[in-house]
């Protein structure tokens, strides 16, 4: 049985593509390696393994996979709308990763100590941040790598060295 913790969040199913089981998959973290032979998806609160013949890259953030034993857009179908997750440890070392891999990941302080959940992330400006929420308060992070000391994939943790007061603001 696959366990969701050691899953993470890649996107979600999109509609069928053509008429022969292809599907169209956004993601928003990384590119799929190789080493990518299938993806789950949570159905009713189990993770479900689906395997694929191939996948291939339609835009910058969406694929078109070919869903095995899945030979109609009528049979993808089913898995329209559907959030996306891959095993953990195909990620932990890869250089594809976009900082919206780490919501949900616990920011901490080296000083202050645990912040709070890294909830979203804030690209609209020049300067991305993340979006930290701490006791229903919202807390910017400047999302520099120099404030970054240690990212635990594991226990899913970011410890930053802040700049004093950041925190406090």
């Amino acid at each position: 049985m696959l366990k969701k913790e050691d899953f993470v969040h890649y996107g979600k199913f999109l509609k069928p593509h053509g008429t022969r089981g292809e599907i169209g998959l956004q993601g928003d973290s990384f590119t799929l390696g190789d080493d990518c032979d299938f993806v789950a998806c949570d159905i009713d609160g189990i993770l479900v393994p689906f395997f694929f013949e191939y996948c291939r890259t339609k835009n910058s953030d969406t694929m078109i996979l070919k869903i095995e034993r899945m030979n109609s857009a009528e049979e993808v179908r089913y898995l329209t709308n559907r959030d996306v997750y891959i095993p953990r440890e195909w990620i932990e070392d890869s250089d594809n990763l976009t900082w919206s891999y780490f919501k949900g990941f616990s920011a901490i302080d080296k000083q202050s100590g645990v912040i709070g959940e890294i909830t979203d992330i804030d690209e609209s400006t020049i300067n991305t941040l993340f979006v930290v929420e701490k006791n229903d308060q919202e807390i910017l992070i400047p999302v520099q790598e120099e404030f970054i000391t240690d990212i635990n994939h594991k226990e899913r943790t970011i410890t930053f060295d802040l700049p004093e007061g950041l925190v406090s603001l």
